[in-house]
């Protein structure tokens, strides 16, 4: 099972001192945590995409790539790509580079953001989010497995005869999970193309991510991928930890309380009881998570949310401390001894690799030289 980090790549003010950091300062902290992560022996660090105040996170593979480039084992993967408001060429592109840069460390997670304005923003309607989300990625997955591609559809010009470059490393595209709260069509698009599904796990009770994660096993099962129980899972999560408890609710209660989402809603105490937050000790995180599996059955990666609501570089430092020292090592040993034999691990780049019979040089050449040879006669026409 992989355990990780999620960041959303909030700018927020911090309630304690009054000052939020700068979009430099915030940047260069994202790499420190992402850099921590891989140092106290986690596994994932997922980066989110926004495009608007008050995030910074417009460009997650300049980001991504830039952490790869200093680290050496860590998985490197998109908290969200929207796949409703980018390209999927550019998608296609985009992460194909970033996976031979970070030497196939590297999958995405598809989602239509929370954000309503962003559509126009990108010349596309909310209204059709759905339809988009699942015009978009079908033509994205036609452009990672196959190598020249004749395409129409709603919501972009056509393709005819195109080949996306570079093509993907060892001739195996990234993996992609499917995010999704609250849209079953998603979890549905997940399971027909046997690609994992997320939950973020974070505003709703057990209930409803249940409910969510049941229907894409059945749907996983219906399309023929496997067993219900072998679909591939994640789930978010969010945790704040100190030794002791109290010590722990009271100094997240200020972040808590003027956090931009949920801030002067519910108390931290009631928002505790009703959703997946943790608040306490190591232990208490451990006995929460562990938990999951109760609603969720057995899954593949468990993400947490550490650095939001201005909390300080520091505090978000000591918290991967208690994770990679306390937490993490329990989590591993106790869902690896409940964990049936014929339920997948975690996707990576080497299985992945392994199952599609080994390596290839994915390489088009042939595209290339058409395309050139193409060029210059209509030059010649003209």
């Amino acid at each position: 099972m992989q355990f990780g980090i999620f960041s959303v790549g909030d700018i927020t003010t911090d309630p304690t001192t009054g000052r939020a950091p700068s979009e430099a300062e915030r940047l260069k902290a994202v790499v420190t945590i992402a850099e921590k992560v891989e140092e106290v022996g986690l596994d994932v660090f997922a980066l989110g995409e926004h495009h608007n105040p008050p995030f910074f996170t417009s460009s997650p593979t300049t980001t991504l790539g830039y952490i790869a480039a200093r680290t050496s084992r860590l998985q490197l993967s998109t908290a969200t790509t929207l796949i409703t408001t980018n390209d999927p060429v550019k998608i296609a592109e985009d992460y194909a580079m970033l996976q031979h840069l970070a030497g196939g460390r590297v999958d995405l997670m598809m989602g239509r953001g929370n954000t309503g304005p962003v559509y126009p923003w990108f010349g596309k309607d909310i209204r059709t989010g759905i339809e988009l989300a699942v015009e978009n990625y079908a033509l994205l997955h036609r452009l990672w497995t196959e190598d020249v591609v004749d395409w129409s559809g709603k919501f972009r010009t056509p393709l005819q005869g195109f080949t996306s470059t570079p093509r993907p490393l060892d001739g195996v595209a990234p993996f992609v999970w499917h995010g999704s709260i609250r849209s079953p069509e998603i979890a549905e698009q997940a399971a027909y193309y046997g690609d994992g599904f997320f939950h973020n796990h974070i505003f709703w009770p057990k209930e409803h991510t249940q409910r969510m994660v049941e229907f894409y096993r059945r749907r996983f099962e219906h399309y023929g991928h496997g067993a219900a129980d072998q679909a591939i899972v994640g789930l978010g999560g969010q945790v704040f930890m100190r030794k002791n408890s109290q010590d722990a609710v009271k100094e997240f209660r200020p972040y808590f309380d003027n956090a931009p989402v949920y801030g002067h809603g519910p108390s931290l105490e009631d928002f505790s009881r009703e959703t997946p937050l943790t608040v306490g000790s190591p232990q208490q995180v451990i006995d929460r998570t562990l938990g999951f599996r109760d609603y969720v059955g057995d899954y593949q990666r468990q993400l947490f949310l550490i650095d939001h609501a201005g909390l300080p570089l520091k505090t978000v430092l000591e918290q991967l401390d208690l994770l990679g020292e306390e937490v993490v090592p329990v989590l591993r040993r106790e869902f690896a001894a409940l964990k049936p034999a014929h339920v997948p691990d975690a996707p990576t780049h080497a299985s992945r690799v392994a199952a599609a019979g080994g390596a290839k040089d994915s390489t088009v050449h042939g595209a290339g030289d058409d395309v050139t040879g193409q060029a210059r006669e209509e030059a010649q026409v003209r």
